[in-house]
């Protein structure tokens, strides 16, 4: 039990550490997603804002010698003319990618400004009907600007950068591209930082976790060991009456703590119930067996002394308390009855008919289900515990209550004290003691009476008769109609009573 219960609080650490570790990587990438779109974003709109003001300057004249272009090493910027040369950049910039894309992708003899001089070369023959489809008009700058990612080589040193393209065309009709880049080391710093943040604290969050849900786990299972141990302690000492700790905390382990309690309970009134059935059973046997064992070693020395009679009854009576014993324990093994169809009327009327002092009154026909030689032992008994009873009548009642069949079986006698109306249920009981056990019997037709009508779905209880006796009920189910004849059955149900 100690294993299961370290696995159980082994797999549960497991479980949340997994559980949590899955949930902090996909968060973690998320946001380190989302930091770099964020910091990439920035760059494209920083590098966008420097290409537009360098391309404002051109289209407003500015020459090229006198552009003020930003500090090269977190903004490196060129400006080519249509062949792709640079006609415009800081001293510091030793290259950047986007010149070659950008100058294959020029047509052949596209105008250029020529090379040192600050203004266009006026005399090149092009108007505005021969600018490529697209290309900004004069003194103006393209709407959009194309982002290229990328690298540049600035005083030496090399790194990714985030280049916008903006054309403008000046006043001389000259189409120039300005390409004006944005250095991605902050997003390389802040994304590394941050990779590395998680790298470290993961672990140390994943074993702070694990080690909690252990404890937590731990601690949650203690009254599981408690009731374990317990448990254990009962079954070795084999006292029932002992109980297992309920915490008060209640939870799930409360309630099976109360739920093991309440079957130790149940278990520990069986097990009495049981060793008192065998103890007043041994006492019941021994005395029919004793009076036959007297009779039998008389009558084996002086033969003309043998109580013939006397042996038979002790041998008749023996024989019906080994069938009852027997058919009680058959019940207590749980064996069900059998599912026939028997008309309940009939069996009654077969029961009391020869009986004397028996008046039976009811209806003429009602089927039920079950074991017909159970409930036949059930009215025996019944009919001979009313006749022992009564002064000079018995009255044998069967009537129908919805889906019930009822009978009741009522006696002038003396009647049932209601503080003893239970326990007279209860096996080898007997209220008068005093009788004689031949008049009497072992005190188990009742008991087994109940324990056949709850096994066929149905209750047996005892009140006070009208004439002011003992008044028995059995209630069982009735069977259910058959197809040809249910009609029939609905009307006798909606008869009144």
């Amino acid at each position: 039990m100690r294993r299961r219960l370290a696995s159980v609080r082994a797999r549960a650490t497991l479980a949340a550490t997994l559980v949590v570790a899955i949930a902090l990587v996909a968060a973690g990438t998320a946001v380190l997603l989302a930091l770099r779109t964020n910091l990439i974003d920035q760059a494209d709109a920083q590098a966008e804002n420097e290409a537009r003001k360098v391309a404002v300057d051109l289209a407003f004249g500015v020459p090229h010698r006198e552009l003020d272009l930003p500090d090269a090493e977190d903004n490196p910027v060129q400006v080519l003319d249509p062949r792709g040369h640079v006609v415009a950049a800081d001293e510091d910039v030793e290259s950047m990618s986007p010149v070659a894309a950008a100058g294959a992708g020029r047509a052949e003899g596209t105008p250029a400004t020529a090379d040192g001089d600050d203004d266009a070369d006026a005399g090149d023959g092009h108007g505005d009907a021969d600018q490529d489809e697209g290309t900004p008009a004069a003194g103006e700058i393209s709407e959009e600007a194309r982002i290229i990612p990328g690298t540049a080589t600035v005083d030496g040193h090399t790194g990714d950068y985030r280049f916008a393209e903006v054309e403008v065309t000046t006043s001389q009709k000259v189409t120039l591209t300005v390409y004006a880049g944005a250095s991605l080391s902050a997003e390389k710093g802040a994304v590394g930082t941050a990779q590395t943040t998680m790298l470290i604290g993961l672990p140390l969050l994943l074993v702070t976790v694990g080690g909690a849900t252990y404890v937590v786990t731990r601690r949650a299972l203690r009254p599981v060991e408690g009731i374990r141990a317990e448990m254990a302690a009962i079954t070795a000492s084999e006292d029932l009456s002992r109980r297992v700790p309920e915490p008060d905390t209640h939870d799930e382990i409360a309630r099976l703590a109360s739920t093991t309690n309440e079957t130790l309970a149940a278990l520990e009134t069986s097990v009495e119930r049981q060793r008192r059935f065998v103890a007043d059973a041994s006492h019941e046997l021994r005395s029919p067996i004793a009076s036959l064992r007297t009779q039998l070693e008389v009558g084996a020395a002086h033969p003309e002394l043998l109580d013939v009679e006397g042996a038979v009854e002790d041998t008749v009576r023996l024989q019906r308390l080994a069938a009852d014993l027997l058919l009680l324990a058959r019940l207590d093994a749980g064996e069900r009855p059998q599912d026939a169809r028997f008309d309940l009327a009939k069996l009654v009327r077969e029961e009391a008919g020869g009986r004397d002092r028996v008046h039976l009154d009811g209806v003429d026909a009602v089927e039920v289900t079950g074991s017909r030689s159970q409930l036949a032992r059930v009215l025996g008994n019944l009919l001979d515990n009313a006749r022992r009873h009564a002064h000079d009548r018995v009255d044998v009642t069967l009537r129908t209550d919805g889906a019930w069949a009822v009978l009741q079986v009522a006696d002038d006698g003396s009647g049932v004290p209601p503080e003893e109306r239970e326990r007279i249920f209860e096996r080898f009981v007997r209220l008068d003691e005093s009788r004689s056990r031949d008049d009497g019997g072992a005190g188990l037709g009742l008991a087994i009476a109940r324990d056949i009508a709850v096994r066929h779905g149905g209750t047996l209880g005892v009140g006070e008769a009208p004439g002011g006796g003992a008044l028995f009920g059995l209630r069982v189910p009735r069977a259910a109609p058959l197809e040809g004849a249910r009609g029939t059955a609905r009307q006798a149900t909606t008869d009144p009573q």
